[in-house]
């Protein structure tokens, strides 16, 4: 066998080492992770509990994100979950599978910091961005004065109510729910809903009001009745405070009870049932099977996309006495990076892009969500028609306690809400017990950071 002589190979392997080279971009490129993204990006990986149509939202802004980074690849996941049911998340992080980012709703963020769920962003200069946002929203993101989320979105609650029904109903002088007028009073909406009541066989196929649904939950009917869920002074709950009592009784205890407590039931398994939820485009006042619902902003893109003839008014939720201030309150979602995240750097790149504006201008134009930027908030162009009332609403909405137990109060004020709904408990005993379970565990983090 004839050898190669020594230039001979030295040129050969330099003629590999140029095909190579072509062959791979000079060395610098590589096939792109994903559809949409661009070459060597790195994935990170996004979850979201969110449902149609706002993940069909989220999904455009991925796409415009993958489009325009150069460094990162987002991949996104809709995963089971709620407002306080976490249950795959803490599973992946404590497994060492768990996603880049995750949207949280903001409320129960220092609960989840405290349990060593959450990364601290600071490292990632997220403190400085402080100012950008919503004083509520930035204080919601917050454990131990940190952050440790980027607020996404917030809203506000409104009571939407459905023309048709009522004026079949032969309900014909609306004049009582203009807002120029201030809240309309419960009384005034319980004698308008009783004559929208319809039952077929035994059974109510319409209920012109049922006061938990959607958005009727205890934060809304304790605000409506001016009561206070957190005592600063004394770092306790107050869920026993006697007007948050008082709202339980007249809207979960002797409505339900007016109504007939198992019929209810029977409606709202039916037409609006917890577990598991009906598709949006099913929802019980978008069906015509609700006279009146508390709901927030986005309903209007719910109404644009799958109601768009539904004949419907809004005004303020209705309060106890006339001449009581209309009082609303304001929620939202977070994006944050879980602790054991692959790609933190990433994920954060990704959680800029999509709390800040081009991911909020976007999310606020296809879903009506309202943007936690106060930038945008002075756009009007992202606020046509009636979004523009909820925006107005915004400076004098009420707000959850942000608190290293948010989610454990949200969870034991909803087991209340529902034995005063089903009568199996007076709702003074049952908020009782909500406060004794959620101070015994807040006493541990008192005094909270301010």
């Amino acid at each position: 066998m004839a050898l190669v002589p020594g230039r001979g190979v030295q040129a050969l392997i330099l003629s590999f080492l140029l095909v190579a080279a072509c062959s791979t971009g000079g060395g610098t490129s590589s096939a792109p992770p994903l559809a949409g993204c661009n070459s060597g990006t790195k994935i990170a990986l996004f979850w979201t509990s969110h449902t149609p149509p706002d993940t069909d939202s989220e999904k455009n802004i991925v796409d415009a994100f993958n489009k325009q980074s150069n460094t990162t690849c987002v991949k996104m996941v809709a995963v089971p979950g709620s407002e306080t049911d976490i249950a795959k998340l803490t599973t992946a992080v404590r497994g060492g599978t768990g996603p880049d980012v995750y949207e949280l709703d903001r409320f129960t963020v220092a609960e989840r910091a405290a349990a060593g769920v959450l990364e601290d962003l600071t490292p990632y200069g997220a403190a400085n961005m402080s100012g950008n946002y919503l004083d509520f929203a930035w204080k919601e993101a917050l454990f131990k004065g940190k952050p440790y989320a980027l607020p996404d979105d917030t809203d506000a609650r409104v009571l939407y109510y459905n023309k048709d029904l009522l004026q079949a109903a032969g309900v014909t002088d609306l004049s009582a729910l203009d807002m120029s007028k201030g809240a309309p009073t419960i009384d005034t909406i319980r004698g308008m809903a009783n004559k929208v009541n319809k039952k077929v066989n035994g059974k109510y196929t319409v209920v012109g009001f049922a006061p938990r649904l959607n958005q009727g939950w205890h934060y809304t009917w304790g605000f409506a009745y001016g009561g206070s869920f957190f005592d600063a002074a004394s770092c306790k709950v107050t869920p026993d405070d006697p007007k948050i009592v008082q709202a339980f009784k007249d809207m979960f205890y002797d409505w339900s009870a007016a109504l007939g407590v198992s019929d209810l039931q029977t409606f709202e398994s039916t037409y609006a049932p917890d577990t598991p939820p009906l598709p949006t485009e099913q929802d019980a006042f978008l069906t015509g099977h609700l006279g009146f619902v508390i709901s927030g902003d986005w309903v209007l893109a719910w109404l644009q996309k799958y109601a768009p003839n539904l004949h419907y008014g809004i005004t303020y939720i209705p309060v106890p006495h006339q001449g009581d201030q209309p009082a609303t309150w304001a929620g939202g979602w977070s994006v944050v990076i879980p602790k054991g995240a692959k790609n933190g750097s990433g994920g954060f790149e990704f959680m800029k892009y999509f709390a800040g504006e081009p991911g909020q201008r976007t999310y606020a134009k296809e879903t009506t969500h309202m943007p936690t930027l106060k930038s945008l908030l002075t756009d009007s162009t992202l606020f046509p028609g009636d979004h523009k009332l909820f925006v107005a609403m915004l400076p004098v909405a009420h707000s959850r306690p942000a608190l290293p137990v948010g989610a454990l109060y949200w969870d034991q004020l909803t087991i209340a809400q529902s034995a005063a709904e089903h009568h199996s408990k007076d709702p003074a005993t049952a908020l009782k017990e909500a406060a004794t379970a959620v101070n015994a565990k807040l006493q541990q983090y008192c005094p909270l950071a301010t």
